[in-house]
């Protein structure tokens, strides 16, 4: 199995992640070779009726509004509307303007469906209730200003009704771009998109409009998604699982990396935490530098750990220098004071993989930020895991401006790091202009501690060498699965221990290849 980062774009193509922009470029590269665009169309309004009959079978619901706009979403909801009805549903229409302009595709569309179609009817559709469905086929992708007049009161009343709601590519009112929802969009309970998935859909506030993600084929194909460079992937483990390096016959603990954590006097338990789940996600040697007063107290906790005692940041340097030692974290439970930032600068001047979090990087903010001193320009391995009041300390030239994704990939270009932006839809951000984008992570991580838990897998990924890119994106989904797993009344301390089986369930087929042929280590 190859260590690394070892995954081209191409290879990923699946979990690419597009702009409104770059889907046109793809659609238009499809019709060029010779899919037909209306068949493409039929294709989308047909998955939306089948993704409906799917989760509401005929006779489970007392009407289904389909809500089409000018453009081609509408020619996908009246599509849809056509096939649920010929189903045997009880379907009605609304439409923004019959005799608004509308593209070839669409006008054919309306001509298939037989029914009436009705005015926008905001009071009707307050009315609806649960066993009722509304299909949102308003506006698609492309939309980039604020709704009004009847569409504004359309959705604003479909959002008070308590009827559930499939949108149709995006939930109309959100920016299928930037993640951002500048005023009233709708609350879909599903969202069915064509193709892949777009930056909206996996960014906040959008995010948690679209309700569940279904990605429908409709006739694209990655030959088509070849016209564009792909900068943007969907985090998942196909990205990264072939960059772990199982356990070989032949391995012995330094051979699967040496990791080194910095702690402090007064919040101990965010190394500890940190240095559990390095050794959790499979480094073979964790050392704990550590403030001589505190020793007792780290030496306590974990009887697999190395526990040093460490004065001032000299010491914790001269551990860190060790040849042995493959990657270090320095920040986790530290204060946020001039000593932390030196710290930090001479740990980067090690040249060694490093994940720098918490007091960490609140020090380099307080400290002139990434611009004084150290070799941070070209550096990719070293790992920044900031939440957004600290990103913003640190990169206050960026901070504010734009979507999350465009922050953090600027400030990965800036800094010449790779940046995790944490939250609920964090980012993973590489200098070289890749970036990956996750699902939205449970809210029960919202806990103190978690975040050290985050970054010290990092710190053991990188420590069993892989690339950053890819340490970092294995971390935050198997952070994000362990508190799916765990549910509510989670606490930091329970998610470690729990990464181990994550890990060991998303490598399993790996793991039994493995071991019917054991070989040499990887």
């Amino acid at each position: 199995m190859a260590q690394g980062g070892g995954s081209s774009r191409a290879e990923h193509s699946d979990l690419a992640v597009l702009t409104a922009a770059e889907m046109r470029q793809v659609e238009n590269a499809a019709f060029a070779r010779g899919l037909p665009s209306f068949e493409a169309m039929r294709r989308a309004g047909s998955a939306v009726a089948a993704e409906v009959m799917r989760r509401w079978p005929s006779g489970t619901l007392d009407t289904v509004t389909v809500l089409c706009g000018p453009g081609n979403n509408g020619g996908d909801g009246f599509i849809a509307a056509a096939a649920l009805g010929a189903a045997g549903y009880p379907v009605r229409v609304q439409a923004t303007s019959i005799a608004a302009p509308r593209s070839a595709d669409a006008q054919a569309a309306l001509t298939g469906w037989t029914g009436e179609v009705a005015a926008l009817d905001p009071d009707a559709l307050e009315a609806l209730g649960a066993r009722d469905l509304v299909i949102d086929a308003l506006f698609g992708i492309g939309l980039t200003r604020l709704l009004d007049g009847a569409v504004l009161a359309t959705v604003e009343a479909v959002n008070r009704s308590g009827a559930p709601v499939v949108a149709v590519d995006v939930p109309s009112g959100i920016d299928a771009d930037t993640g951002l929802a500048p005023g009233a969009a709708i609350d879909a309970d599903v969202t069915v998109t064509f193709g892949w998935a777009k930056r909206g859909h996996l960014l906040l506030p959008a995010a948690a409009h679209c309700g569940e993600l279904v990605v429908a084929d409709v006739g694209f194909t990655a030959t088509d998604l070849a016209v564009i460079p792909i900068a943007c992937f969907r985090n998942a483990p196909a990205f990264w699982r072939d960059a772990y390096p199982l356990p070989g016959t032949q391995d012995h603990k330094y051979r699967r990396g040496h990791v080194v954590v910095a702690g402090g006097a007064v919040m101990t338990g965010a190394a500890r935490l940190a240095a559990r789940a390095a050794r959790r996600v499979g480094v073979g040697m964790m050392t704990l530098a550590v403030p001589p007063a505190a020793w007792a107290v780290y030496a306590a906790d974990q009887a697999g750990a190395i526990v040093r005692p460490a004065a001032d940041r000299d010491a914790v340097l001269a551990l860190a220098a060790d040849d042995r030692v493959t990657a270090l974290l320095v920040g986790s439970g530290l204060e946020p004071v001039a000593e932390t930032a030196t710290l930090v600068r001479g740990a980067v001047a090690l040249g060694k993989p490093l994940v720098v979090d918490g007091g960490g990087l609140t020090a380099l903010a307080l400290d002139g930020g990434l611009s004084r001193g150290g070799s941070w320009q070209g550096r990719p391995d070293l790992v920044l895991t900031p939440h957004e009041g600290e990103f913003a300390r640190l990169f206050p030239e960026v901070a504010g401006q734009g979507g999350k994704l465009d922050r953090a990939r600027a400030a990965a270009a800036a800094s010449g790091c790779t940046i995790v932006l944490k939250g609920a839809d964090t980012v993973i951000a590489g200098p070289d202009g890749r970036a990956l984008m996750c699902d939205l992570a449970p809210a029960t991580l919202a806990t103190a501690g978690s975040g050290d838990v985050l970054a010290g897998a990092v710190a053991g990924l990188l420590g069993l060498h892989l690339a950053p890119l890819p340490a970092a994106a294995m971390a935050v989904w198997l952070h994000g699965e362990a508190a799916r797993e765990l549910g509510l009344g989670l606490i930091a301390e329970d998610l470690p221990d729990r990464l181990a089986q994550i890990l060991t369930g998303v490598l399993a087929g790996d793991l039994g290849q493995k071991a019917a042929n054991p070989g040499r280590s990887q």
